[in-house]
C-alpha cells in the first residue's frame, strides 16, 4: 500500500472514486454526483495542482496502481484564517474498509498539514450519525466542537454534521508520569 499526493494525471481515477462516493454515500458529502459529474476533467486536474503552495492537496492510497482511497486538505487563503485547513473528500473503496486504511489516510493528511508553514489546525465535518467515521477521527486526535443541524439536504430529509478539529501544535504540557 502506498499513500502519495495525487497529481493531474490521477484526475480520472480520482474523479471516478469521488463520484462513486457521492452516489453511494449522499449523506456523507455536501457535493452531489449530479453537480460534480458535469464538471470537465480539467476541473478535477486543477484540484490536483502539484505546486508546493497550491490551495488544495489530495492524497491517494494505492494498491499496486489502483486508487483505493482518498483524502484532501483545502488550505485557507485568507490572511486571518491561514492557520487552518479543512479535511475533505475522505473515502475508502468498500473492499478496503476495515483494514486501517482510513486511519492511515487521516494521519497522512495531518502530516501533510503540519508541513504547510503556519497551519496549526485541521477541521472537518462528519455526518452526526456516522459513528464509525467519528470514532476514526477521534482516534486520530480530532475533537468535536459543535453540531450543525440540517447541514445537508439529502432528498427530502436533512442530516446534521458534527464539526471537529485537530490541534497540530506540539503538546507543551507535562510529560506523562511527571
Amino acid at each position: 500500500m502506498t499513500i502519495r499526493r495525487l497529481v493531474p494525471t490521477d484526475a480520472a481515477p480520482y474523479r471516478a472514486m469521488m463520484l462513486d462516493a457521492y452516489e453511494h454515500h449522499p449523506d456523507a458529502f455536501t457535493s452531489s454526483p449530479a453537480e460534480r459529474s458535469t464538471l470537465p476533467l480539467t476541473w478535477w486536474e486543477a484540484r490536483l495542482d502539484p505546486a508546493p503552495g497550491s490551495p488544495m492537496v489530495v492524497l491517494g492510497a494505492f494498491e499496486q496502481d489502483v486508487l483505493v482511497g482518498t483524502v484532501g486538505l483545502d488550505f485557507e487563503s485568507r490572511i486571518k484564517a491561514r492557520h487552518k485547513a479543512l479535511m475533505i473528500g475522505m473515502t475508502v473503496a468498500p473492499s478496503w474498509r476495515g483494514r486501517g486504511l482510513g486511519r492511515d489516510l487521516v494521519l497522512a493528511a495531518l502530516a501533510q498539514a503540519r508541513m504547510r508553514a503556519g497551519v496549526v489546525l485541521v477541521q472537518l465535518t462528519v455526518t452526526e450519525t456516522n459513528r464509525a467515521a467519528r470514532a476514526l477521527y477521534e482516534r486520530c486526535g480530532f475533537v468535536e466542537f459543535g453540531i450543525e443541524p440540517m447541514a445537508v439536504a439529502v432528498g427530502a430529509a436533512y442530516v446534521a454534521k458534527s464539526h471537529m478539529w485537530c490541534d497540530l501544535r506540539p503538546c507543551t504540557g507535562p510529560a506523562v508520569g511527571a
